[in-house]
């Protein structure tokens, strides 16, 4: 089984992507300052996330379609809900949530090195504690209720992380292999 981590299709779609039709995935190829991106305003971090997903989801759907052929792919993906209820099924699909105050006070607490990289970004700005104050506003509209309630209500099985300081990982797999029918 291949695991398809955040973000796999960015080979192709920032060689491929074009400004006039990837407006949002090209915003990152002209990035000369990392710290214009952390700096952005929370809504415009909000709009640039949804919105990069969007743009993202026809180069996700063509590389799953090419490596799936033979094996099954498990991806960790920001293709919006609207799509997958076309290309997909229940038993194909599991949001995963947790609350916003988890997901906004703990996203830098993952060794993702994507995620680490944005810290150091933000650390290294001239007043980082008002930079990060500012990014996870920009995370608390990403993951606000209305999002959240539109994850619960997409008729897609779906399994809410506790914030109960425990760690949850296994429980939370087995929870989805059975869901995807990987073991009884």
């Amino acid at each position: 089984m291949i695991f398809c981590g955040e973000n796999y299709h960015s080979a192709v779609s920032n060689i491929v992507a074009t400004p006039d039709l990837q407006p949002d995935i090209c915003y990152l190829n002209h990035l000369t300052d990392w710290k214009d991106f952390v700096t952005r305003s929370p809504e415009e971090y909000e709009r640039w996330i949804f919105s990069v997903g969007r743009e993202g989801a026809e180069f996700e759907v063509a590389e799953l379609i090419s490596i799936a052929r033979d094996q099954k792919v498990i991806v960790d993906t920001n293709i919006p809900i609207d799509i997958l209820k076309e290309i997909s099924d229940y038993n194909r699909v599991a949001v995963m949530l947790c609350p916003q105050a988890m997901s906004v006070d703990r996203f830098f607490d993952r060794n993702d090195p994507e995620k680490q990289f944005l810290f150091d970004v933000i650390k290294a700005c001239d007043d980082p504690e008002a930079v990060m104050e500012n990014y996870r506003r920009g995370l608390a509209l990403i993951n606000s209720q209305k999002h959240y309630d539109e994850f619960v209500d997409s008729g897609f099985f779906t399994i809410i992380r506790e914030d109960n300081g425990e760690d949850t990982k296994e429980e939370v797999c087995d929870s989805i292999a059975k869901h995807f029918g990987l073991y009884k």
